[in-house]
């Protein structure tokens, strides 16, 4: 197998649930005018067809425009005549989740740049790269994903090993893996011998060159890792779906309403008063492909007709990690969660935020994984 090298060098952000309005003026461009927007299909998706949908452009400025105007009047929403003479970002790499404690940001230098300097804004102190595992060749956006428990441990575990701290995103089309750029030199020796490593320049994907790590680098023993962080799964359902671009406009509404002016207000049908029910969505624009993550009741907001997903309606359950906020300098804790998922063959989707890290399991293998995982802990002592 192949890992790629993507060229974006990546801002990891937190913006506090009451401070988004500083910021949705920035977010709405990166989210709804990037210069193209397409979308994947893919075996796991599209209806379960193996075809590629329609790719198509992000919808006009004066499109866009028009969706704005139906929204209510807020002090946070863009001033609309502003918006109209904005030129299309550059970015390339967007991603946006809300959790219950912030929104996690997710962006490239060059989309960072539509972001105001804030206090508001907390930035973690690296510069991170993507790495992409890829099957039979081609890019992320032409191979079947691989899935995050595939690449445990050929590439999660060894990395832990090597004391290297990974950013994990799953998306509906594939896993991107974030490391620190300055480990980058670790990351190619570790995993040289399991895979073909290629670098992504100027679109194009070339040989990596040698990043400078030869001689003195030994190999680790290979260690048990049990869970050291505690454990919840919320009672959320969730649905991890795309979107055709030539309907963004019909949705545009219904998604910054989700995005920025929902306020984390739980829909009646929720639950009633079910406690275990949290505010979680997922928002990628990564290299023109949209990924979505809802829950189901979200998901019952948008046309039935707009969103990709399985043939089967596959929904999935989480498991939050983490009972105080993870530090970006702890290792292995994605190998902590993703070994015990490999070892039963569970698949799952893994999302890293600044504060806590969130795995999507299918949802009739959530007692398999939470039995799993107490297992790990229990080794632990």
């Amino acid at each position: 197998m192949e890992l790629h090298i993507l060229e974006h060098r990546l801002q990891v952000a937190s913006v506090a649930k009451e401070s988004i309005p500083l910021f949705t003026y920035g977010l709405i461009k990166l989210a709804f005018l990037s210069s193209k927007t397409r979308l994947l299909g893919c075996s796991v998706g599209y209806g379960g067809l193996k075809s590629s949908p329609p790719r198509a452009v992000a919808p006009s400025i004066g499109q866009l425009t028009r969706v704005l105007a139906e929204i209510p009047p807020r002090d946070s929403c863009p001033s609309f005549e502003l918006l109209r003479h904005e030129p299309r970002n550059r970015c390339k790499f967007f991603s946006l989740t809300e959790t219950p404690e912030d929104y996690t940001i997710i962006v490239d230098e060059e989309g960072f740049l539509e972001l105001p300097s804030s206090e508001h804004l907390s930035v973690a102190d690296a510069t991170w790269l993507a790495l992409n595992v890829v099957s039979g060749g081609g890019s992320f956006s032409s191979s079947q994903p691989i899935g995050v428990t595939k690449i445990a441990k050929s590439v999660i575990a060894p990395l832990a090993d090597q004391n290297i701290s990974v950013f994990m995103l799953s998306t509906y089309q594939t896993d991107f893996i974030l490391v620190r750029e300055r480990d980058l030199p670790f990351v190619t020796h570790t995993l040289s011998s399991e895979f073909t490593i290629l670098r992504v320049v100027n679109g194009e994907t070339v040989a990596a060159e040698n990043l400078g790590i030869t001689n003195g680098f030994v190999k680790p023993k290979m260690v048990q890792r049990p869970v050291i962080h505690p454990l919840s799964s919320p009672s959320n359902r969730f649905c991890v779906t795309s979107l055709d671009p030539d309907t963004l406009p019909a949705v545009a509404t219904l998604l910054m309403d989700v995005m920025f002016y929902s306020n984390g207000v739980k829909d009646p049908m929720a639950a009633g008063d079910d406690c275990g029910h949290i505010r979680f969505f997922s928002f990628s624009l990564i290299e023109g492909y949209i990924s979505l993550v809802m829950d189901v009741q979200t998901q019952q907001r948008f046309p039935s007709n707009l969103l990709f997903t399985s043939a089967s309606g596959e929904l999935w359950k989480m498991v939050r990690i983490g009972g105080q906020p993870l530090g970006f300098d702890e290792c292995g804790i994605v190998a902590q969660i993703s070994e015990p998922l490999a070892a039963a063959d569970i698949p799952a989707y893994y999302i890293s935020t600044f504060k806590f890290d969130h795995a999507l399991v299918p949802e009739e293998n959530i007692s398999a994984v939470i039995s799993a995982l107490k297992v790990s802990q229990a080794e632990k002592h």
